[in-house]
């Protein structure tokens, strides 16, 4: 278990909490039972290296106030909106007997057992974490999806993950998915029409050579005319002849 280190803090005005950031700490609370609410600070780089874990949310930690060391949960994190610091944090006691409603990340593993992803298939996640309440004594780190034997058109739904003892999801009533394995998705290109197959000196049927301008209909009627008439003085001369 993470301990940190956290120390009392007097901070009275917006001064002192801004002097308190310049020298890399961070304000917080701890909250919750019976006891008073604490003031506290930790140094800002504790925080960081934890708060990239998936399952920070979800951690329970040993915070260690001027000595004493008392089991919490972050709550809360608020970030500075121009260089994306964190700037303040909650934490909430774990009192015993109590049930608290978190968030946990999902874990898939054994996927190279899995038939189906060997064939292509693709891992549908539906829910990356999923909201359960938890007895304070009780809570996962993580919820664990075996994908060994999984075949194309498995549906993973909450009923086959193991919860821990008095552990629920807080959906009741259906039991909901999590993750499927997908058939793959396999794009076929469409055929060209007949009309636009290109021709062996790379034009197509309708196109005219480079640098040469399309006919217009004008243009047509006037070519077919120009060959009738050739036709028709080429049958008179032939006409002629015969007679002679």
């Amino acid at each position: 278990m993470i301990t940190l280190n956290a120390k009392k803090r007097e901070t009275k005005t917006s001064g002192d909490i801004n002097r308190l950031r310049l020298d890399k700490f961070i304000p917080g609370i701890l909250y919750g039972g019976s006891e008073e609410n604490k003031k506290i600070s930790l140094s800002k780089n504790s925080i960081k290296n934890l708060i990239n874990l998936e399952n920070f949310f979800s951690a329970i930690l040993n915070l260690e106030i001027d000595g004493k060391k008392e089991k919490v949960i972050p709550r809360d994190i608020s970030f500075d909106p121009l260089s994306d610091e964190p700037i303040h944090i909650d934490f909430i006691r774990i009192i015993e007997g109590a049930k608290l409603v978190l968030e946990i990340p999902v874990k898939f593993v054994n996927s190279e057992k899995s038939p189906g992803l060997k064939k292509g298939g693709v891992l549908n996640i539906v829910r990356r974490k999923i909201e359960l309440k938890c007895p304070a004594e009780n809570i996962p780190s993580e919820l664990v999806v075996d994908l060994d034997n999984t075949e194309i058109g498995t549906s993973i739904k909450i009923s086959s993950i193991k919860l821990p003892e008095n552990v629920v999801p807080t959906i009741q009533g259906r039991d909901f998915v999590v993750a499927t394995v997908a058939s793959p998705t396999v794009v076929v290109e469409p055929e060209k029409p007949a009309e636009e197959t290109a021709t062996e000196d790379g034009t197509t049927a309708d196109t005219p050579p480079d640098g040469a301008e399309k006919p217009t209909e004008e243009g047509k009627d006037q070519d077919a005319k120009e060959k009738d008439q050739s036709k028709k003085v080429a049958e008179d001369k032939k006409e002629n002849k015969t007679k002679k």
